[in-house]
């Protein structure tokens, strides 16, 4: 579709008023694989094109006003390794919010991402990356929580013993007895639940379950892409019913299809070379290159993450839909949208489609601000009539 003259425009001033609310940033981690947690070294108030897909500058340009920073650890990381690497990524977002104070402002709750729209900072929440981080203990989620955790997806690519991933085998069916008591602590705190990564039975038993909006904070819609990391139709079809906003992610290999058979062999191919496949250290980039120079590796483009808020808006409806880019957690993203300064070329494309700025601000903004904020409110709620849950896997998953 040939762009209007100002549709670029448009879209800045839009962000401008409404930025956008992204749902998931693998900052943390990059930090940990690329610098050790040194933030001397990989500074974001400086210019860290090819490096990293985040910084300051970019973020700016970008028009993002609220970020969800994951503080992810891998799946193969378990028990109380896994329960420390998530407290050093927490750490680590502590660092970059007292480093930047200027541009990044803490933020917990709905009112707090207001606020910080008001000021002009970036709000900086956090969500942990995989129910793998709580070791199967509930006072390790109210730990997480009162740290500062906001969300917690229920799984990562593997399945844990109480949640079924996308990208395993069927364990449990969904969720366990004591998956679903991790749910309603989740809303008994004020914690979204969010069913990225988890399997289509882990969504269903999610939503049957949570009596609070869930999030999906970087997932595409299948029928658009036929990637298990993506949202059913009839899932995305009850998210009205829940208050729930399914957050769209950049990643080529789940948004574009012929990038699914390209990245099963990439991967392959960086295990071979004895690279865990979510590597992005300069090494295991090179093997990366190296490949792609042999075999081209089909490219997504802005129009492509378009198609897919295109349907999830139909099915879903525009009051459940946002953005969630993944950047820093993937090794390629589309055309036009390189990094975290490239929002407004997706803005535009929507302009250009006749999305309307009404539409557009839930988009960008609103909706994820409103989700927090009905959480909240079920939270309060919940916490008037039970008590912390005390219930242990042993218990619930005889």
């Amino acid at each position: 579709m040939t762009k209007l003259p100002d549709s670029l425009a448009q879209a800045r001033a839009l962000l401008a008023e409404f930025p956008v609310v992204d749902g998931h940033n693998d900052l943390p981690w990059a930090l940990r694989e690329k610098a050790g947690y040194d933030i001397d070294l990989l500074d974001i108030a400086a210019d860290q094109t090819g490096r990293l897909h985040t910084d300051i500058a970019r973020l700016r340009a970008g028009g993002v006003g609220a970020q969800f920073w994951s503080v992810y650890v891998r799946a193969d990381m378990a028990g109380d390794t896994a329960v420390s690497a998530t407290l050093e990524q927490i750490d680590c977002v502590r660092q970059l919010l007292a480093r930047y104070p200027g541009d990044l402002r803490p933020a917990l709750t709905a009112a707090d991402m207001e606020a910080a729209r008001g000021e002009g900072r970036i709000a900086s929440l956090m969500g942990a990356e995989g129910g793998h981080s709580i070791n199967n203990s509930l006072a390790t989620l109210r730990a997480l929580y009162a740290l500062g955790v906001r969300y917690m997806t229920l799984t990562h690519n593997d399945n844990i013993a109480w949640a079924d991933s996308a990208t395993d085998e069927p364990g449990v069916g969904g969720l366990s007895p004591f998956g679903r008591e991790v749910v309603r602590e989740m809303n008994r705190l004020g914690m979204l639940v969010d069913l990225s990564h988890v399997a289509a039975t882990t969504m269903r038993a999610a939503l049957d379950t949570s009596v609070a909006p869930v999030i999906f904070s970087h997932s595409s819609a299948r029928a658009v892409c036929d990637h298990p990391r993506n949202i059913p139709d009839d899932v995305l079809e009850r998210l009205p019913a829940n208050g729930g906003v399914a957050m769209a992610t950049f990643v080529p290999k789940f948004v574009l299809r012929a990038a699914v058979d390209w990245t099963l062999a990439a991967d392959e191919n960086m295990r071979a070379h004895g690279f865990h496949h979510l590597d992005t250290t300069p090494d295991a980039m090179k093997v990366h290159a190296a490949f792609e120079e042999s075999r081209p590796r089909p490219v997504a483009t802005v129009a492509t993450v378009a198609d897919h808020l295109d349907h999830m808006r139909e099915v879903a409806g525009v009051d459940h839909i946002g953005i969630g880019g993944d950047y820093d957690g993937t090794a390629f993203t589309p055309d036009g949208l390189d990094d975290v300064a490239g929002y407004p070329n997706l803005i535009a494309e929507l302009f250009d489609r006749g999305w309307s700025r009404t539409d557009l601000a839930k988009l960008t903004w609103q909706n994820a601000v409103r989700a927090l904020g009905a959480a909240e409110d079920v939270a309060r709620d919940l916490q008037s009539r039970r008590g912390p849950s005390i219930a242990t896997l042993e218990q619930l998953d005889r």
